[in-house]
């Protein structure tokens, strides 16, 4: 059956579910009638491809599933809505989405919310609204450390550090990329990635310009994991704080080329580099304004 087809018996279907809701019911629900003939009509749109008459559709469907007071149908019914406006409509899928969170908060469903929160969070992140993201993070963090499932929820906890960071808001991330750390050593699984949570948080450290602040750090995560002091990425953050201090730019710039000629630095740490760079050439021309 050709695309055209499946929507065209998607049509007939959400007419038939319209014309019950119009009509009396004797026996059964009128509401139940129809939200059968939604469903129907939901499935052939899918089938022809036909996204956004399928997310308006299963709208419908949700509502049908409200005035049953079926929450739980109605959420997943808003959830599929939302699946199918993620492909055309990314406001609606949102908009969508949140409903289902919303109603699944209300009926106890705490996993069911997390997952949607962290996608939602996704979807904002898509759309480049880091804030947004970040309050969706933040909300499924909560979500899935009440449901115990800390892996995911420390996932989130990191997009939440990436975020802040690039906002600048690095105490924040400093605090979650230290506190990650100070986790992932009492498991034998998460030992490895100790070492580059230390060394975003150093990063964060040198964007906020303290050198006091960086040596003291540096200290502190060598009484957190012995090892680190011995690591590439101590050795880094060392060269570094030390270029900060002399305001060397130089110095600087030859610490990081030798780390990524071992270790490629992605765009993330790049980026938050090279603000700190920017930093140090502006107080060297002051300087130089100065003599």
């Amino acid at each position: 059956m050709s695309d055209q087809n499946q929507i065209k018996k998607g049509e007939e279907f959400e007419k038939q579910a319209e014309k019950k809701l119009k009509g009396w019911a004797f026996f059964g629900s009128k509401h139940e009638d129809a939200a059968d003939l939604y469903e129907k009509a939901a499935n052939f749109y899918k089938l022809g491809k036909s996204w956004d008459q399928a997310g308006a559709v299963y709208v419908k469907l949700a509502e049908c599933f409200l005035k049953l007071d079926s929450k739980h149908e109605a959420a997943n019914a808003f959830a599929d809505a939302g699946h199918c406006y993620k492909k055309t409509n990314t406001t609606e899928c949102i908009s969508r989405l949140e409903q289902s969170l919303d109603l699944f908060m209300e009926i106890g469903r705490l996993g069911m919310s997390a997952r949607y929160c962290k996608e939602i969070a996704e979807l904002y992140e898509q759309e480049k609204n880091l804030e947004k993201a970040m309050v969706y993070y933040d909300k499924a963090v909560d979500l899935y450390q009440g449901e115990e499932v800390n892996s995911t929820a420390n996932q989130c906890r990191l997009k939440i550090a990436q975020y802040a960071a690039e906002l600048e808001q690095y105490q924040k991330a400093i605090e979650i990329y230290e506190d990650i750390a100070r986790q992932a050593l009492n498991n034998n699984l998460l030992k490895y990635g100790v070492r580059g949570h230390l060394l975003n948080a150093g990063i964060c450290q040198l964007c906020k310009g303290d050198v006091v602040a960086i040596t003291n750090a540096l200290d502190k995560y060598q009484d957190l994991d012995p090892t680190f002091a011995g690591s590439r990425e101590y050795k880094l953050l060392a060269a570094l704080a030390a270029s900060v201090d002399e305001e060397d730019v130089d110095s600087f710039t030859d610490a990081i080329k030798e780390f990524d000629s071992i270790t490629k630095l992605d765009a993330w740490k790049t980026t938050l580099l090279l603000r700190v760079k920017e930093m140090l050439k502006a107080k060297e021309m002051e300087e130089d304004d100065l003599t």
